[in-house]
């Protein structure tokens, strides 16, 4: 069956939303029971949280692992699902949810905003706190140049090309967004922020002021309050207000904002399913939400009893784990089965078995 754009719908026994670290041991889990698995996530990396909020934040409660990073936690969690093969479609925001009653019993079929499809008869939501989306800036009337020459993802390098870049932030992904363009094509690249302090490391920092020095980057400081445009409605300036009040008007070909992060739950929100206090509810034992079939772990749910720590969320991934493969065979019974001795995984592990 084709997707509404023509492409083939990928099939999947289960489908993961949420690449952190609920969504990768849910992942490790389904694969050991044999059952085919995929794994979406609105971030172009796998990680979640830990990879994009506290990369660099030590972490002490995971069992066995005395201290190591978010970013270690996520390469030793992605080293343990390698051997399983599970395809991770990074950058896939959900944009929808039909129920499917064709082909292989009853099912689902979901949307990215990507264009991709994915069939599956069973779905696992470990989105955490949301999908995280680029924060909107705040000017009035921007919203009609989204996409055309305001981009909240990077462009191909042919829409900076020779143009006058604004790339407005206070982190490391604005300046180096701002050093990126200045190096390759931009005939003009300004930073605007509001103050000359940008959160960065202090060689980066170094970096940029020796391309300011250089004139390759241009600082503007103050706050964007609105758009000028032209008879045929292309975007020509930024009103700029400065902290002496004063009204600046600053050209601009292509606006690059980078203000950050956010979550949002999006859509899952809309999928009919019972909520409380912006969290999935789900039964304990199974981590079923109220609709069956459909299965949400870690920061996203609720129940009695409820604890927001990593260590919980893999212990709600291995149930639902458990769970999804007793739905999807019924009448058939489902071994407890140690890793130490399951012949799937030494088999996938192959010499490096011990």
């Amino acid at each position: 069956m084709a997707t509404p754009d023509g492409a083939p719908a990928v099939d999947a026994d289960a489908v993961v939303i949420g690449a952190g670290p609920a969504g990768l041991w849910a992942a490790f889990e389904l694969g050991l029971q044999a059952l085919g698995v995929h794994v979406l996530d609105s971030l172009p990396h796998a990680g979640g949280q830990c990879a994009e909020l506290y990369p660099d934040k030590p972490i002490y409660d995971i069992p066995g692992v005395p201290v190591c990073t978010g970013q270690e936690l996520t390469h030793r969690l992605l080293q343990q699902l390698q051997p399983l093969q599970v395809p991770l479609h990074l950058g896939h925001t959900v944009a929808g949810l039909q129920a499917d009653r064709t082909g292989h019993g009853d099912g689902w079929r979901l949307h990215t905003a990507q264009g991709m499809t994915l069939r599956c008869r069973a779905l696992v939501i470990a989105a955490g706190v949301g999908a995280f989306v680029p924060r909107p800036l705040a000017v009035p009337g921007l919203e009609a140049w989204q996409d055309q020459q305001v981009f909240y993802t990077d462009p191909p390098p042919a829409v900076w090309l020779d143009r006058h870049v604004v790339v407005v932030g206070p982190g490391e992904a604005a300046v180096r967004l701002a050093l990126h363009t200045a190096a390759h094509g931009a005939a003009r690249v300004t930073l605007l922020h509001r103050t000359d302090r940008f959160a960065i490391d202090p060689a980066l920092d170094d970096e940029l002021q020796a391309a300011i020095g250089a004139a390759r980057v241009h600082l503007c400081l103050g706050q964007p309050v609105g758009v000028v445009s032209d008879p045929d409605g292309r975007l020509l300036a930024l009103e700029v207000a400065t902290a002496r009040d004063e009204r600046l008007s600053l050209p601009v070909d292509v606006l690059l904002p980078r203000l950050g992060l956010h979550p949002r739950l999006g859509p899952i929100a809309e999928w009919g399913l019972a909520m409380e206090r912006k969290h999935l509810v789900v039964e304990p034992g199974t981590l079923q939400t109220s609709t069956p079939g459909i299965y949400a772990v870690g920061d996203v749910v609720h129940y009695p009893g409820k604890r927001k720590l990593i260590l919980c969320g893999f212990h709600e991934a291995t149930l639902a784990a458990w769970a999804i493969a007793e739905r999807l065979r019924p009448g058939q019974r489902i071994p407890l089965e140690y890793t130490t001795t399951s012949p799937r995984l030494r088999a996938l592990l192959g010499a490096d078995a011990p």
